[in-house]
């Protein structure tokens, strides 16, 4: 088999973020007075992709108002509880091995009770997760925040990190907000995403890797 046949070499460009455009991303960037050196520092930087919209979603919840130790320790805890064994590593359970859980059983591998009741929600409905990337921003952001446990938040990390979606702008997000106004000033970071158009995703990211970066 070839190392890149045509089932993994969709999955192998998007978890390398080969779906954004970094040539006309730079030139748009050089007329950016304080973007321009975060695009220098960090050519090349493409943002990975999540390449399974349930697994973006999950994890999205489990992320949710906990630290990333927090939330990578449940989320390894529910992969080898319901995940298969594939060698060395777990594949991430899919949609319907969660869909057949029980609250109970997210809780005991360290799910709050709401967000396990948000996982087992989202697992059982009606959501075409793959119709999704075939709708405009706006249209996947209401029918994502239209299920209990799936807000602002995560629809727009939806559209960022698996949709890969040039506008998509995380506005609610904390280290994102500490990031435009370190560079910015005291901004408001919602109506701040205008000025990246149509660059803003790609610009939250450099924006964060220089925030994150020491």
């Amino acid at each position: 088999m070839e190392p890149l046949d045509a089932e993994t070499e969709p999955l192998v460009r998007k978890l390398l973020g080969f779906d954004f455009d970094l040539v006309a991303f730079s030139a748009w960037a050089a007329g950016e007075d304080r973007l321009a050196p975060l695009v220098v520092r960090f050519a090349g930087f493409r943002p990975s992709l999540a390449p399974d919209p349930f697994e973006a979603l999950v994890t999205s919840i489990t992320a949710q108002q906990v630290s990333l130790f927090a939330a990578v320790a449940i989320r390894n805890r529910l992969v080898e509880r319901f995940g298969e064994r594939i060698g060395r590593v777990w594949a991430f359970p899919p949609r319907d091995r969660l869909a057949a859980a029980s609250e109970a059983e997210l809780v005991a591998v360290g799910f709050s009770r709401r967000k396990a009741e948000y996982v087992v929600g989202l697992a059982r409905s009606e959501l075409d997760l793959a119709e999704l990337a075939l709708l405009p921003d706006d249209e996947v952001k209401a029918r994502l925040t239209a299920l209990r446990g799936l807000g602002e938040w995560t629809a727009d990390w939806f559209l960022a990190r698996h949709l890969g979606r040039p506008r998509a702008w995380p506005a609610g997000d904390l280290a994102l907000r500490k990031a435009v106004r370190a560079l910015y000033g005291d901004v408001d970071v919602r109506a701040a995403g205008a000025r990246f158009e149509p660059f803003q995703n790609l610009s939250a990211h450099y924006l964060l890797a220089q925030y994150l970066t020491p």
